[in-house]
């Protein structure tokens, strides 16, 4: 008996410590403020979950910013002071497209600088093989020309 009760409490205890639903879903006063709404957390990052938007997210965390992204929104703060807002609190990882800054430059042109480099990398190897071919024809070819006289 005693090992049904702990077996029983040990496998629903994850159940319970991860709730599956939002216990209150949100009220939107309009159409439009749920549009916004929508728009705006879908740009967020959960800090919690890797990779998923504080829309998709079922973390507690996410429930929490989303009613706090809604009460901010009901106290007449556009989306920018917003995202400075949550910016403040838990950094550039809430964002999913981070400022454009001294400090992210590299985050935004590094993929075009690795590319620019390997396409360099590329057409030089590309022109020493060439190099090299027409360096081999040329004595071939000045071989079959002393043998033609």
């Amino acid at each position: 008996m005693l090992t049904t009760t702990l077996l029983t409490l040990a496998f629903a205890a994850p159940l319970a410590a991860q709730p599956a639903n939002d216990p209150a879903p949100l009220q939107f006063r309009d159409r439009a403020e749920e549009t916004r709404f929508h728009a705006l957390v879908a740009e967020l990052r959960c800090v919690m979950c890797q990779n998923q938007s504080l829309a998709d997210s079922n973390a507690q965390i996410a429930h929490d910013l989303r009613r706090e992204v809604l009460t901010l929104m009901r106290q007449g703060q556009d989306d920018r002071q917003i995202k400075q807002f949550l910016v403040a609190r838990y950094g550039e990882f809430v964002l999913y497209r981070p400022q454009m800054e001294s400090k992210t430059w590299l985050l935004w042109f590094g993929p075009a600088l690795v590319l620019l480099a390997g396409g360099f990398a590329v057409a030089g190897i590309v022109r020493s093989r060439a190099r090299a071919a027409s360096a081999q024809r040329a004595p071939a070819d000045g071989n079959d020309d002393n043998e033609e006289w």
